[in-house]
């Protein structure tokens, strides 16, 4: 029977080695395969405008997550609102935001918007209309027999409503009223609509849809084809279709505000106490709706409470429950008072956040008591949005700017090209005194550095593309450091094997000997490292928090490519005659070093006096 092999007292350096090597092909393939060739380069390399920005609060509570999200979102909303594209809005550590505003946007008007808190309104609805709509291609001769007029009704879709607090339940439940829906008229009666009155489109004052459905939609009786109809243009389209009365001050705007466009939907703004024009944050059936606005009736700040609840009573499903503070009571005790007694759309009231309208629920009466109830048939995820927005939109946060820094596209360019100038020669100089000072051990170590190199690099291409991590100028110079650490690493591996040759050992023992020793050095030396940069991220904020991240990330790939790489690496070179021979360009030359001579005799050493020795 045979006897098992018995494991190499080195181990399996080859293991270790394909483990690494594999790991490495794979994150150089997975970058090209994504497209990330390249890190992403901060404001300062590349140009442009960074703010750093911190929240404030009164109570600390407020700096939490859900409201640096929420305030995260409507910061973006106004950067990119302001013509500036490809703008970066994030979230570091738990009350900081960061603005990275990229070489040619508008930065000083987004420096001074930036920090202002969100603004959030009630204004009552004057008129709606969708904006945007096309009209289809005509479908051919209409039928002869086709007389009447198309229903002036739209379809029934029920919209949001608001009710008080102590209604019955039928208030609760959303409104199927035709002449209140968010979508109007439905397209293809508009289209014919338009198609037998087309001057009734035309009209300078926001008409009701039966205005412009009358007339007869019958050809002649002959049931000839009639002349091709002119196909309406998308604003004439939008005017047919527009509910309630625009007020002679925003009648041009509100004919020439196309909502389908978000650089428009952001360029909304208004006063406080007068009249506007906004477009709906988010589609409705498809398109953007564009609205009629009077002047805001309750401000967003009187809201003190807002949340979601489900209205197991009745099935209306998700709603939005409002708690007002005094001044919000009376405030929209009256406005619901006189919005109940109009008819639709001017029973509505719209939720206008940073100029555009979130929700325009229609009230079913006044609503009395500070305490009121948003239905619509939401999703659990749309009344949370809601909520959130009627609790945070006017943000119990105040933002201090931290830090602004502005750099020209020609300076980044030349920092970078520093950065790069720099770090090349760091790395040379590594390389030339490893040559000359360790020789064939040189090598080994320039080899680590390659791949530790291309480790680093992959990974931050990666981190580039998947959570937006940009390379700034500190981050490079938390990679040049990391030569030195890896470096570093190299010399105490390599300066115990030495002292075991000068001890008389042969090169495989002294492999095996020097390693737990300087395992054990590497160790506590990088983990002192990595704690530093831990901390340094925790405490800084900006641009100081890449230099941290740059180096904890190189100093854990450190530990990698020491345990995977350098040390299999050198048990496999320890193998071959010209390193354990010790040849004078191996490095590890025993007369180079001085090593003391083997003790040779004819006869067994005493076993005593080899254990004093070792001792």
């Amino acid at each position: 029977m045979a006897t098992p092999k018995s494991r190499p007292r080195d181990g399996y350096p080859g293991r270790a080695l394909a483990l690494i090597l594999v790991v490495t092909v794979g994150l150089v393939a997975l970058m090209f395969g994504t497209g990330n060739t390249k890190p992403r380069l901060g404001i300062d390399l590349a140009g442009g405008t960074s703010i750093t920005l911190t929240a404030k609060s009164t109570d600390p509570k407020a700096v939490n997550k859900s409201n640096m999200d929420i305030a995260t979102g409507i910061i973006e909303r106004r950067v990119n609102g302001m013509g500036v594209s490809e703008a970066e809005v994030q979230t570091q550590g738990s009350d900081t935001i960061i603005v990275n505003i990229p070489k040619g946007g508008d930065r000083q008007n987004a420096a001074d918007q930036v920090g202002t808190t969100a603004k959030l309104f009630f204004r009552p609805v004057l008129a709606v209309a969708p904006s945007g709509i096309t009209a289809p291609a005509p479908t051919g001769t209409p039928s002869a027999g086709a007389s009447g007029s198309p229903s002036a009704a739209p379809s029934g879709s029920a919209t949001p409503s608001a009710s008080a607090g102590a209604s019955s339940s039928a208030s609760h439940a959303p409104t199927a009223s035709a002449s209140a829906t968010k979508q109007g008229r439905s397209v293809g009666e508009a289209l014919a609509a338009e198609a037998a009155s087309p001057s009734a489109a035309a009209t300078g004052a926001s008409t009701a849809p039966s205005a412009a459905a009358s007339g007869s939609a019958a050809p002649s009786a002959s049931g000839a084809p009639s002349a091709q109809a002119t196909q309406p243009s998308a604003a004439d389209l939008s005017a047919a279709m527009t509910q309630g009365t625009v007020p002679p001050e925003l009648q041009d705007a509100f004919a020439k505000l196309d909502c389908s466009k978000p650089e428009v939907r952001a360029a909304q703004t208004g006063a406080d106490d007068k009249a506007m024009v906004a477009c709906s944050q988010k589609p409705e059936n498809g398109y953007y709706e564009k609205l009629a606005l009077g002047p805001a009736a309750v401000k967003g700040s009187d809201v003190s409470k807002a949340q979601p609840s489900l209205d197991t009573q009745t099935g209306a499903g998700w709603q939005v429950q409002l708690q007002f503070n005094g001044t919000g009571t009376d405030a929209f005790a009256k406005v619901t008072g006189q919005l109940a007694t109009q008819t639709p759309p001017t029973n509505q009231f719209a939720i206008v956040l940073d100029n555009q309208v979130v929700s325009h629920p229609q009230v079913n009466g006044p609503i009395p008591g500070g305490s009121a109830v948003i239905t619509g048939r939401f999703s659990q995820a749309e009344a949370q949005d809601l909520s959130n927005v009627l609790s945070y939109g006017a943000l119990p946060l105040e933002f201090a700017k931290s830090d602004i820094t502005t750099v020209s596209p020609a300076l980044g360019s030349d920092q970078l090209k520093a950065g790069l100038v720099a770090g090349a020669i760091g790395m040379l100089l590594v390389v030339a005194y490893s040559l000359v000072y360790y020789r064939g051990l040189g090598l080994v170590s320039i080899a680590g550095l390659v791949v530790s190199a291309a480790l680093t690099y992959s990974i931050m291409s990666l981190l580039g593309g998947g959570i937006g991590f940009a390379l700034n100028l500190p981050a490079v110079c938390g990679a040049i450091v990391a030569i030195g650490i890896t470096a570093d690493s190299f010399i105490v591996y390599f300066e115990r094997i030495r002292d075991e040759v000068r001890e008389g050992a042969p090169l495989r023992p002294a492999v095996q000997r020097a390693w737990p020793r300087a395992r054990r050095t590497i160790l506590v030396s990088d983990f002192v490292s990595f704690l530093c940069a831990a901390v340094l991220y925790v405490v800084s904020v900006g641009k100081v928090q890449g230099f941290a991240f740059t180096l904890g990330l190189t100093t854990a790939l450190d530990v990698v490519v020491i345990f995977l790489f350098t040390k299999p690496l050198i048990t496999l070179l320890a193998r071959r005659k010209f390193f354990s021979d010790g040849h004078p360009w191996s490095g590890l030359d025993p007369k180079r070093l001085g090593a003391r001579p083997p003790l040779r005799s004819s006869r067994r050493r005493n076993p005593s006096s080899a254990a004093v020795k070792e001792a």
